[in-house]
């Protein structure tokens, strides 16, 4: 065995390569959420002084919590389009036309919660097939045909609701948006999290060591699973400190949860990152590209109907405003600062989450800070392109290597 062979087993298993193996972005992005957190906290406490109605209040953090779980849902989806290389522009108003619907369902028809939300997920579901559908077997560009279904979303609300607010919503559905697990239920799910966490990474430790492709220590494994563990259970203990964990939330970290399995641990979301890191290859390698497309698309969908689900339930009416929250955007930036590519190929699901904590952390933070919404605007954006700047030297430091 030669040295150089030495030397790279020893580093294998003592974990001295550590450093190429951080998620560089990741961690950047995590620090910047920590900055901003620090800094809204200062100056919504008299520098520290008076934290009760601050920015790091129980209260102020389970709000917090609950209006990113619209984003990060959409998020979620539309992780899975920016690696196929694609974009969405019509979940905003996907997610406010289903919203609309559902509550024209609830007060124009009776339909119970069941029912209403069925019919939800179906509309998602159909609307972002038929769009997956043009874009992936008609050919025609996913930015035209998706900024197409934005207008014809734009006008379905209008059709719906003619200009007037439909509510009230019944109790069984407010609860989607509005209900809280007790503070019991929190604490076993922070335990399961937690279990299931360990039992992932030994799970992957063993798997690595079988292929004899183990490059870390135990060490290292154990400190990162207690750094997440410590977030799992500081956050618990803030969320039961006001009324527990939102339902809300809740619902956003299951779908993580499925959505994450099914990008990294199936075949089709192999053939998903495969799609956006070289289409061709995936042609000739016998992916059916046409047909994952007009899947991802239908997905998102039904991400976007959940979403809208949830924004209406939360309002107690049907949000005919969606067509000017900009819900779309922040679900783009939310998946590009979480670690996406807009060049396809690279990016995380989870990461869409970290994303989505960012951008409310700052429509919040601002908030508190009576700051007009410009600078709301103005901070995301500079984020926003920051993100996408780093993800770009990224991709030249790897092709340089």
């Amino acid at each position: 065995m030669t040295t150089q062979q030495t030397t790279r087993r020893t580093d294998r298993y003592t974990g001295s390569n550590w450093r190429q193996r951080l998620d560089i972005r990741t961690i950047t992005m995590v620090v910047v959420l920590l900055l901003l957190w620090v800094v809204f906290t200062a100056f919504t406490s008299d520098f520290f002084q008076n934290m009760r109605g601050s920015f790091l209040a129980a209260r102020n953090l389970s709000n917090l919590t609950r209006a990113m779980a619209i984003v990060g849902i959409m998020g979620c989806g539309m992780v899975l389009v920016i690696v196929t290389g694609g974009i969405d522009l019509s979940v905003g108003t996907m997610a406010g036309f289903v919203g609309c619907s559902a509550a024209a369902l609830q007060v124009w028809c009776g339909f119970g919660a069941p029912a209403t939300i069925a019919c939800c997920v179906a509309i998602g579901i159909i609307a972002g097939l038929i769009q997956g559908t043009i874009i992936a077997y008609v050919g025609i560009a996913a930015f035209i045909v998706t900024l197409g279904g934005q207008l014809i979303f734009r006008g379905g609300i209008l059709f719906i609701t003619k200009g007037m607010t439909i509510a009230p919503m019944q109790n069984d559905f407010k609860a989607i948006g509005n209900a809280y697990f007790s503070n019991t239920w929190g604490w076993i799910f922070a335990i399961a999290a937690i279990a299931i966490l360990l039992l992932g990474e030994l799970r992957k430790r063993a798997a690595r060591r079988r292929y004899n492709t183990l490059d870390e220590s135990a060490g290292l494994m154990i400190a990162r699973w207690g750094v997440y563990s410590a977030v799992i259970l500081i956050a618990t203990v803030v969320l039961n400190n006001y009324r527990g964990l939102p339902f809300a939330v809740f619902l956003m970290l299951v779908l993580m949860i499925v959505f994450s399995l099914i990008a990294e641990r199936t075949t089709f979301g192999r053939k998903i990152y495969a799609i956006g890191g070289n289409v061709a290859a995936a042609r000739y390698s016998g992916i059916d590209v046409k047909r994952s497309l007009a899947i991802v698309y239908a997905l998102n969908g039904l991400l976007a109907g959940v979403a809208g689900i949830v924004l209406t339930a939360r309002l107690n009416a049907g949000p005919t405003a969606a067509a000017n929250m900009n819900l779309e955007l922040d679900a783009i930036a939310a998946a590009v600062i979480g670690g996406t590519s807009m060049t396809g190929g690279v990016g995380k699901v989870a990461g869409a989450i970290l994303g989505a904590m960012i951008m409310a952390t700052i429509d919040n933070g601002m908030s508190m800070m009576n700051l007009m919404p410009a600078w709301q605007f103005f901070v995301k954006g500079v984020i926003l392109v920051a993100a996408v700047w780093f993800d770009l030297q990224t991709q030249k430091k790897k092709r340089a290597a």
